[in-house]
């Protein structure tokens, strides 16, 4: 079962780092009718919700790319939430997609959903073969349910959901919160903000000598969109790049894509994690689809969107986050130190400062027009041209905007709740 050039496709998750390249991907096909939706219009926890939708546009193709995720700080942290809203979301969207009768589903899951010590390489079968590791359990449990879920209805009502398992990915819209994301744009934002301060050192945790296989989003994409029109069977199939390096050759990538010229120190006394993780992609190979794109490439795509080096990089990022209704922001003038405050909350957002380039800041500027007109708040038009710089990341739905009160020039940012 293939997609049409104008089948109803629906991509569920558009905003984050696989959605966007998926919905980028479909789009550069000639796809011509894909429906997305944010979080503000559709809460995907929401069951009621989820429903309306499902019955009003009818998608005859999902992509269920949307999901909670996070690294190993934040899935330790918040397991309950990591369970419960990944959960939800799948629940609602994989029985929505069969009651409104969608041809085919794509449920993306992840590499954690294998045993902490499966055999390396790591083939589908390991599923369920074994004992999880603890930090990321929640999460990978609410992902296995939705294999057996998809797996459930296939067997039970005649479905064809199909289920993929990506290794790690990194590249545009990723999160770089220092926290709360995965281990290469860590490594991206660790050395970038060396490179900025001129930090002599930059310490990576362990010896380096650890495995790791990365893929890039857009390779995932390319991936998904071709098992999409050629994969039918319920069992899962594995997405790689089928290239691993250790943690220490990646650092030295990371450095020489970012340009940092100081000296890398491991720190030996910290833990290595799982010394090799690489999944087995022989049966997508088979298949007849493989990786395009080297690390080293990757890397410096990636880097090149977390800097915003490319002015549509940046007007598409702003985009997406205006639409999500979900973003935080803060200006100042030329020569204007952010306030401490501003700094801490843009810090516990996913956020990064960044150069304005033109298109971006006449983005920003029409917003914050909008925003001031919409809450009732002051605006100084005739200072629009000291705005140079840009504190932005995401924050939980329902954040409210509220006025900078430390910026003489009408700045705005989120706040969410439980914030100060």
């Amino acid at each position: 079962m293939t997609m049409e050039k104008n089948s109803r496709i629906y991509v569920a998750g558009h905003c984050g780092l696989v959605g966007s390249a998926i919905f980028k991907h479909l789009k550069s096909d000639g796809y011509t009718n894909i429906l997305c939706r944010t979080h503000q219009e559709l809460e995907l926890t929401d069951q009621a919700a989820v429903k309306r939708f499902f019955e009003q546009e009818k998608p005859e193709f999902v992509f269920l790319a949307a999901a909670k995720v996070g690294g190993i700080f934040a899935n330790n942290t918040y397991p309950a939430e990591f369970a419960y809203s990944n959960l939800q979301i799948q629940n609602n969207i994989v029985n929505s997609s069969y009651l409104c009768g969608a041809q085919k589903l794509m449920f993306l899951g992840s590499s954690c959903i294998y045993p902490k010590f499966a055999p390396q390489p790591i083939r589908e079968d390991a599923l369920l073969s074994g004992y999880l590791e603890e930090t990321n359990k929640a999460y990978a449990l609410a992902k296995i349910a939705g294999i057996i879920m998809c797996q459930s209805y296939n067997r039970q009502y005649g479905t064809n959901f199909i289920s993929v398992m990506p290794t790690n990915l990194y590249g545009p819209a990723d999160n770089y919160h220092p926290e709360n994301s995965h281990v290469l744009p860590a490594m991206i934002r660790r050395f970038h903000e060396a490179k900025t301060a001129k930090a002599p050192t930059v310490t990576i945790w362990g010896t380096g000598v650890a495995l790791r296989e990365f893929l890039y989003s857009d390779d995932l994409a390319d991936a998904c969109v071709f098992l999409m029109n050629t994969y039918e069977d319920s069992e899962i199939i594995n997405i790689g790049s089928g290239t691993e390096v250790s943690i220490k050759e990646v650092a030295h990538l990371v450095q020489t894509a970012v340009g940092y010229t100081g000296k890398i120190v491991f720190d030996t006394s910290k833990p290595d994690g799982t010394p090799r993780k690489l999944l087995d992609s022989t049966k997508l190979s088979k298949l007849g689809w493989k990786a395009p794109t080297p690390l080293q490439e990757g890397l410096k795509l990636a880097y090149a969107d977390y800097v915003g080096d490319d002015p549509d990089r940046i007007t598409d990022a702003l985009k997406r986050a205006f639409a999500s209704g979900d973003v935080v922001f803060s200006f100042g003038g030329i020569g204007a130190t952010p306030d401490d405050h501003t700094r801490q909350c843009a810090a516990r957002a996913l956020g990064r400062e960044m150069e304005l380039h033109p298109q971006a800041k006449a983005l920003i500027l029409e917003r914050m027009h909008d925003v001031a007109r919409e809450q009732g708040l002051p605006y100084a038009p005739d200072r629009d041209d000291n705005l140079h710089r840009l504190n932005m990341g995401v924050f939980p739905k329902g954040a409210q905007i509220i006025p900078n009160p430390f910026n003489k020039i009408a700045g705005f940012y989120c706040l969410s709740e439980g914030n100060p």
